[in-house]
C-alpha cells in the first residue's frame, strides 16, 4: 500500500500531512502526485472528494521549495485557477495547512470584496496564488499583478468554469503566460470544449482518471419521490424534521426558489440558511459557518455550491429542484458521503420534469424510480428551464449550469471580480483576436514566443530528504 511517505515529498510537507492524521493517499494522490513532481504536464479526470486538491498542492508546494531566489513584486510562481469564491477559499485552506512548516507565502483573491486588501498582500509578491478569473484579470488590468513569470499553472474544476462563461478569460490568461510552465488540468468532466483546452495548452500531458466520469459514488443511497408541485413544500418539510437528518443541502434551480424554500422552512420551524449569487461574500462565509459549526443544520444552494464546498457530516442532499443538466446531479449530491461515510441523496421530482429524471438516469446508469408506466414521458415533453441556470418561466440564476455561457452566479458582485469576459477583458466586450494558438489543434500552449525563455534557478536536490 502506497504511504505518503513513498511519494518523495519534502520532509515539512510530510511532516505537515503527519500532522493533519492523513496516512495512505487516495487513488488520485497517489497517481498524480509523483506525475507532477517531474514537471510533467497533466489532465486529471476526478470528482470532488476525492481528494485531488492535495493531489496538486502538494507537488506545486514541493517545486516551490526548491527555489532560491525571491519571486519579485506583484507577481507569483504557482497559479491555481478556481471558479467560484468558496472552492477558491478552500484550495487556500489546504494549502495553508501544508505549508505551515515553510515559508512560502500563499494568498486568495476573488470578486465581491474590496480589491484593496488583495493588491496589498500581491505587493511583496507571493509564491502561490489562488484565484477566480474575473478578479485575476483585474489586478492584471491594474497592473497590482504580473504573470509572465508563472511556472506552474493549475486549472481546477474547469467544466464548472465552462458552465460558468470564464473560457473566453481563461484562454485570455493562459495566453499571457510563458510558454516554459508546468500546466494540470483537473475536471469532474471531459466535455469537447475541455479536451480541446487541454490540447491547445497543454503540452504532452499525462492523463490521469480514478473514476467513471460521471457516475456518483456508491455509498450514497439515491431516492425519488414523484410529487405535485404543490406538495413538495410539506414533502421538504417532513424529510427535514426529524432528529436522524443530521446535515442537509437542500438544492434549488434558482436563487429565489432558494430564498423562498428557506422562508418556508423558517415558517415550519425549522432553521435554514440559503447560499445563492445574490448572497455577498460576507452572507455566505456566515452561512457555511454556521452549517459547518451545526448551528444550522440545513443549507439551501443553488449548484454555485455543489462542487466547491467540502464540509463533513452531510447526511442528506435533498433536490427540491432537478438540475437542467444531468452532471450537475452528480457534483450535488457528491456533497454527502464523504470521507468513507454514507449518505442518502432524495429527489422531489414534480411531473413536469421527469424528463430530467430520465436523463440523469442515462448518465449514470441505473433506474431512481420505481414508477413504471407513470413515469412514461409525453413525446412532446420539453425539459423545464432548458438552456441553464433555470430559464425558462422559472427565471434564471441559480440553477443547473449548461454549456451557454452566462454570468457567473457564484461571482458576481458591483465590487467588480468575477464576471465573464470576452477577449478584450471587458464584460460582454468583442474579442480582438484568437488566441495564439487556440485553434491550431496542436498540443503547444498558446503564448509561444511571448517573453523570454527562462531557467528555473532552484537549490540542488542532492541533500533532500525523502525525494
Amino acid at each position: 500500500m502506497t504511504h505518503f511517505h513513498d511519494l518523495g515529498l519534502a520532509k515539512p510537507l510530510i511532516k505537515a500531512i503527519d500532522a493533519s492524521g492523513y496516512t495512505t493517499p487516495t487513488p488520485i494522490q497517489a497517481r498524480a502526485i509523483p506525475k507532477l513532481l517531474t514537471g510533467s504536464d497533466l489532465v486529471g479526470i476526478a470528482q470532488t472528494g476525492t481528494g485531488k486538491t492535495a493531489a496538486f498542492t502538494l507537488p506545486l508546494l514541493h517545486q516551490l521549495l526548491d527555489y532560491d531566489e525571491p519571486v519579485g513584486a506583484r507577481r507569483c510562481r504557482a497559479l491555481v485557477l478556481a471558479p467560484t469564491r468558496e472552492l477558491a477559499a478552500q484550495i487556500e485552506e489546504n494549502a495553508a495547512r501544508y505549508a505551515q512548516n515553510t515559508k512560502l507565502r500563499l494568498t486568495t483573491v476573488f470578486g465581491g470584496v474590496k480589491p484593496r486588501p488583495q493588491i496589498k498582500a500581491l505587493e511583496p509578491g507571493v509564491d502561490m496564488l489562488i484565484a477566480t478569473p474575473g478578479r485575476l484579470m483585474d489586478h492584471i488590468s491594474t497592473g497590482a499583478l504580473r504573470i509572465d513569470r508563472v511556472d506552474m499553472v493549475v486549472l481546477d474544476e474547469a467544466d464548472q468554469m465552462l458552465d460558468l462563461g470564464f473560457m473566453p478569460t481563461i484562454r485570455q490568461l493562459m495566453a499571457k503566460l510563458t510558454r516554459k510552465r508546468q500546466t494540470v488540468l483537473f475536471s469532474a468532466t471531459m466535455p469537447k470544449q475541455i479536451r480541446k483546452l487541454a490540447e491547445d495548452f497543454l503540452t504532452r500531458p499525462v492523463e490521469v482518471s480514478v473514476a467513471p466520469q460521471s457516475t456518483p459514488i456508491e455509498r450514497i443511497e439515491q431516492d425519488v419521490q414523484l410529487l405535485e408541485r404543490s406538495e413538495k413544500r410539506a414533502a421538504l418539510r417532513d424529510l427535514l424534521a426529524p432528529r436522524e437528518m443530521e446535515r442537509a443541502i437542500v438544492f434549488t434551480r434558482t436563487k429565489h426558489g432558494a430564498n423562498r424554500v428557506v422562508s418556508n422552512l423558517e415558517k415550519d420551524g425549522l432553521k435554514a440558511v440559503a447560499i445563492h449569487g445574490n448572497k455577498s461574500q460576507n452572507q455566505r462565509e456566515k452561512a457555511l459557518a454556521a452549517f459547518r459549526e451545526g448551528s444550522v443544520r440545513i443549507l439551501v444552494a443553488t449548484d454555485i455550491a455543489a462542487r466547491g464546498i467540502d464540509i463533513p457530516g452531510v447526511s442528506h442532499v435533498i433536490n427540491f429542484d432537478l438540475p437542467n443538466v444531468p452532471e450537475a446531479y452528480v457534483h450535488r449530491i457528491g456533497r454527502t458521503a464523504r470521507a468513507g461515510t454514507d449518505g442518502v441523496a432524495i429527489s422531489l421530482v414534480e411531473p413536469g420534469d421527469r424528463i430530467l429524471l430520465r436523463d440523469i438516469e442515462k448518465l449514470i446508469g441505473r433506474h431512481l424510480s420505481a414508477f413504471g408506466a407513470e413515469l412514461e414521458i409525453p413525446k412532446d415533453a420539453k425539459r423545464p428551464g432548458s438552456g441553464g441556470g433555470g430559464g425558462g418561466k422559472r427565471g434564471g440564476g441559480g440553477g443547473g449550469g449548461g454549456n451557454r455561457r452566462r454570468r457567473p452566479a457564484g461571482n458576481q458582485a458591483k465590487s467588480g471580480g468575477d464576471k465573464p469576459r470576452q477577449g478584450n477583458g471587458k464584460p460582454g466586450g468583442k474579442p480582438k483576436a484568437k488566441p495564439a494558438s487556440g485553434e491550431s489543434g496542436q498540443s503547444k500552449p498558446a503564448g509561444a514566443g511571448q517573453g523570454r525563455r527562462r531557467v528555473r534557478r532552484r537549490k540542488s536536490n542532492a541533500t533532500r530528504v525523502g525525494s
